[in-house]
């Protein structure tokens, strides 16, 4: 048994697919732009904490339940004890730049996650090795899936109580449909958790418990633990060898494959989204991050592997590709921006070409020009100041006045359009006034670069009551924004009750006809506009004309959609938005001297109206997808409490423990301060969490209701 202690030392990482034959290493391999994400509470704070602080990047740890963790240096963080706006970060590992974001857990900021994995090359997935997949690891899952990012996965906490490795990675493969593979095995699990076994290289790392995780020693496997590795270790190198031809062929023959062939082909199914590494530790306990900053390194990918970026033209049709080359044409996606006193930060992520400082860029989603004004790269909120940003780098810029969350950045010369980032629908709303009455246009002001700050919250003035309404992702959400216009802005502000963001849509198909005519002496205005409007799935309302014949000049279809959206927003009768509507605007008139775009804007209005009044509306409320995880004993009580709310029970599974899970769905409107109900039907155990799922019609009993609130309103601001 070898008792030599060993010390983590910042010697060159030894990677075997990066040294390129008989040519110059590009220094794009040595770069990792990655994100830490998981559910809330899985530790992926304290793991980011523990990477910085192994790589020398921070001297001493900070921790998340003391409010002292380097990412989270919002205030609002450090009181609630969680990660609300992604932050960036950067370190060296043995020679490899690291480029990190720590995302939110909670699902009211799961915008967050969804613009950070739209610019990452990697992600680590960290579980709780007690609680295996939770329903927001599921979340971030599918999101990571949508954008294909390459993944591996870290199950923390394996000194906690119930810790389970084995269930955890059975979770991951039925849960998430991963191919995933554990590359390491813990030894001794819970209170007994000593160290880690490499399954790749059949060696045990067992922890000096006062090095704060800096020294180890290595030892033989376990003999208890020998047949469970041997088997672990067949499962992972038939699995390895199955992502090359030739290393199978090679493996059926009997051949013993060597350790960089094998870290060849895991990175190549990595990186193709056939293999999963599956990691462990405690990184609270200072075990396994290193290793996991090891497999980082081996396995996700560097710029290079994404090869290539792909866009439009300005034409939004007609491909461009461009390359993760410095000398290429620039192209970058602006996928965050940051309010701040000195200067908005717009976040970047550089695909080709280089961002120079002081240099004028084009805004290709916006057409506007830009200046560049300062570049600096992040650590968390400080800053460093740079010249430039090069192809596969992520950095800020200061200077920007009309760039916007997903919009491209290029070149006038050779513009290029990206795939923009979508957001979902904001769910809830409330009032809200500063105490001041001083202070209303300094409100105005705050929530104006609030909503640049953030895509899914939206502010604005009901024109009925000329309240101003704040709307976002759930109550956590809004209580979060008011906290900030207090401690970041200075304003004290009184809300109203939250209410849910009802939706409408026409009750069938239908066409009207929308008719501006109208003569006063002199030009008159004239616009004629026959809109079919067809219900459709997609929340969103779509727009085409089918004209023929110049019966609705060219030049008037956009003037056309123009009124439309501006209906579809006044939300005529019942002043809830139009969604799920297609307009197809099929014939018309005009008049060679009378017509104008405001009158085809007014008839496209008016063609909505006419829509409401013969087919009618119906109410559309959103439902969430809830995931509840409760005591077994508790169990048909929250069942019981989910159907009085109108929910609809899609499953039950066993949780840990004795902990089971209640996935469903339910009606927002249904759930405020659900959390108080849960905690006393489950002893204070029970928790759960809610994300948009879609809109559905609103029973009619319940319509009835809601109209009548609506005219009761109108009713008093009439008084």
């Amino acid at each position: 048994m070898d008792m030599t202690s060993k010390t983590n030392t910042p010697d060159e990482i030894r990677i075997p697919w990066d040294v390129p034959e008989g040519g110059v290493r590009n220094r794009l391999c040595d770069v990792r732009n990655f994100g830490i994400m998981a559910h809330i509470d899985a530790g992926k704070t304290t793991v980011t904490e523990r990477i910085l602080f192994y790589s020398g990047r921070i001297h001493r740890t900070g921790e998340v339940h003391e409010g002292a963790a380097t990412m989270d240096y919002m205030k609002e963080e450090q009181e609630r004890g969680i990660t609300i706006t992604s932050a960036a970060t950067n370190t060296l590992w043995k020679g490899v730049r690291l480029n990190i974001i720590d995302t939110p857990g909670h699902v009211d900021f799961t915008a967050e996650v969804e613009r950070s994995l739209r610019v990452l090359d990697g992600a680590v997935a960290v579980f709780d090795a007690q609680a295996g997949v939770e329903p927001q690891s599921e979340t971030v899952w599918r999101q990571a899936n949508r954008y294909n990012v390459p993944r591996l996965c870290f199950l923390n906490k394996m000194d906690k109580a119930g810790a389970d490795f084995d269930a955890a990675v059975q979770s991951i493969r039925d849960r998430l449909g991963a191919r995933a593979f554990p590359i390491q095995y813990p030894v001794g699990q819970a209170q007994d958790f000593r160290g880690i076994i490499d399954v790749l290289e059949n060696v045990a790392y067992m922890y000096d418990e006062e090095s704060q995780g800096r020294r180890w020693h290595e030892e033989a496997v376990p003999e208890a633990l020998r047949e469970k590795v041997d088997d672990l270790r067949r499962e992972l190198v038939e699995a390895a060898a199955e992502q090359d031809d030739e290393l199978l062929e090679r493996y059926l023959g009997g051949e013993e494959l060597h350790r960089d062939d094998l870290l060849v082909a895991i990175r190549k199914g990595v990186l193709n989204g056939s293999f999963v590494p599956v990691l462990c530790g405690s990184a609270l306990r200072n075990k396994g991050v290193q290793r996991l900053i090891d497999a980082v390194c081996y396995f996700l990918p560097c710029p290079l592997d994404i090869k290539e970026i792909h866009g439009t033209e300005m034409d939004e049709t007609t491909p461009v590709v461009r390359h993760p080359d410095p000398t290429e044409p620039l192209s970058a996606l602006a996928f965050k921006t940051v309010a701040d006193k000195n200067g908005d930060l717009y976040f970047v992520r550089v695909y080709s070409g280089t961002l120079e400082q002081g240099s004028q860029i084009w805004n290709a989603t916006r057409g506007k020009r830009e200046r560049v004004g300062r570049l600096m790269i992040m650590h968390a909120a400080e800053r460093e100041l740079i010249d430039k940003l090069e192809a596969g780098q992520i950095g800020a810029v200061v200077g920007f006045k009309d760039t916007y969350t997903g919009d491209t950045l290029c070149t006038k010369e050779s513009p290029i359009l990206l795939e923009p980032m979508t957001f979902p629908e904001t769910v809830i709303s409330m009032s809200i006034q500063p105490k001041s009455r001083g202070d209303r246009d300094k409100l105005g002001e705050a929530l104006q670069r609030l909503q640049r700050e953030d895509p899914t919250f939206r502010a604005y003035t009901d024109d009925e009551t000329g309240d101003t309404i704040i709307s976002g992702m759930g109550e956590l959400h809004l209580d979060v924004l008011v906290s900030r216009l207090l401690n970041e802005y200075k304003l004290d502000c009184v809300t109203g009750k939250p209410k849910v963001a009802y939706r409408q849509t026409l009750k069938k198909d239908i066409e009207v006809e929308g008719r501006h005519v109208k003569q006063s002496g002199g030009r008159g205005q004239f616009g004629v506009a026959r809109v079919k409007f067809t219900l459709h799935d997609q929340t969103e309302n779509t727009f085409e004309s089918t004209v023929v014949g110049g019966s609705v000049p060219r030049e008037y279809w956009s003037s056309v959609e123009t009124g439309l959206d501006n209906s579809y927003e006044e939300g005529y009768p019942l002043g809830f938005p139009f969604v799920k509507l297609h307009a197809n605007l099929y014939d018309g008139k005009y008049h060679d001297v009378d017509s104008s775009e405001m009158a085809f804007r007014e008839a496209g209005r008016l063609a909505l109206r006419e829509a409401t009044e013969r087919a009618g509306v119906n109410i559309l409320e959103p439902w969430m997808r809830i995931a509840i995880t409760a005591p077994e004993v508790n169990l048909g009580d929250v069942i019981g409490s989910l159907n009085q709310r109108r929910g609809e029970i899609e499953k039950t599974e066993r949780g840990s423990g004795d902990a089971m899970r209640i996935y469903g769905f339910v009606p927002l409107a249904e759930m405020f301060k659900y959390s108080e109900v849960l905690r006393g039907l489950s002893q204070g155990r029970g928790v759960y969490t809610l994300e948009p799922f879609e809109y559905r019609v609103v029973p009619q009993s319940i319509a009835e209701a809601i109209r009548k609130e609506v005219e009761e309103e109108r009713k008093k601001r009439g008084k």
